[in-house]
């Protein structure tokens, strides 16, 4: 059994939000969240099968972002490269991580031949040691990888040496269980969330396994911190919420309330946090067991 847990660069429309989550549903894996937001302009959809019913759902769900997005007309504050922005895959109870990387490289292959897009493999996929880190593939932007994929300095791991004209590009791989943990402040100032963030992730001397930024929610006029916890149990969600709050203090701002974006082990959250979790659905917490062992 595996966990496929595409991003994609689509955020607005609602319409074309749910056309891609039937596009699942239709491929046969079992769509637990689907996540719109509307300031990132991103969906995050959180869908389980086995290998083959998963491997066949990413492709067409791969397939149909690439056919739906134009990122010549896309405008939002979280980083992206692609239409297909991220496409990880995480091993479940019965499968291995062997098993994640091979259908991430079968995926990415097959969305190159069949929509001559450039991939790049990450995480546990990576077959390059300095694509490991999402964020390495990422920096720049899209004009960034323009940049190195015209000047020859990179080249993709399957697919054209060019980007896509609407679509850009696309990276796949895979990876443990990640946490997307949100956290909205109660000003407006953006810079302050990016301070808060550079105080809290890993790559500033904060806390371990933990990336974030900072961004601007124009939609509620507040700024967030954005946050990937990459092991939870090495730094606890609460670990995290409660520095995050400290910083925030420090800061003359406090945090509003938490946002899970897709899906998490349900022991990530043993106790309520001190503040709210906004709209979070029972669904959204998974059974530990599915992880254990993998």
């Amino acid at each position: 059994m595996l966990e496929c847990v595409p991003n994609v660069s689509e955020g607005r429309d609602a319409s074309v939000v749910e056309r891609l989550a039937t596009v699942i549903r239709d491929a046969g894996a079992e769509l637990l969240d689907a996540h719109r937001d509307s300031d990132h302009h991103r969906s995050v959809f959180t869908f389980v099968g086995a290998r083959a019913v998963v491997a066949r759902a990413a492709l067409a769900l791969g397939g149909a972002a690439i056919r739906s997005v134009d990122l010549r007309r896309h405008a939002g504050v979280h980083p992206r490269v692609g239409a297909l922005d991220v496409m990880p895959f995480v091993p479940l109870r019965g499968s291995s991580m062997h098993d994640a990387v091979d259908t991430a490289h079968a995926v990415g292959r097959g969305l190159a031949k069949e929509h001559d897009i450039p991939v790049f493999f990450y995480g546990d996929a990576a077959l390059v040691p300095e694509r490991r880190e999402l964020p390495s593939i990422r920096a720049g932007g899209l004009e960034g990888l323009q940049r190195r994929l015209v000047a020859g300095a990179w080249t993709a791991d399957a697919g054209p040496t060019r980007l896509h004209p609407t679509a850009g590009a696309a990276i796949v791989g895979a990876r443990r269980v990640l946490i997307a943990f949100n956290a909205v402040l109660t000003t407006p100032d953006v810079r302050v969330a990016a301070r808060i963030a550079r105080a809290i992730r890993e790559s500033s001397g904060g806390l371990p396994a933990v990336r974030a930024i900072g961004v601007s929610l124009a939609t509620r006029s507040l700024a967030q911190v954005s946050m990937n916890l990459l092991d939870y149990q090495r730094t606890p969600v609460s670990l995290v919420a409660e520095r995050l709050e400290t910083e925030a203090l420090r800061a003359g701002t406090d945090v509003v309330e938490y946002e899970l974006v897709g899906c998490a082990p349900a022991d990530a959250f043993p106790r309520p946090l001190a503040r709210p979790i906004a709209g979070l659905r029972p669904s959204q917490l998974l059974d530990p067991a599915l992880f254990a062992g993998v």
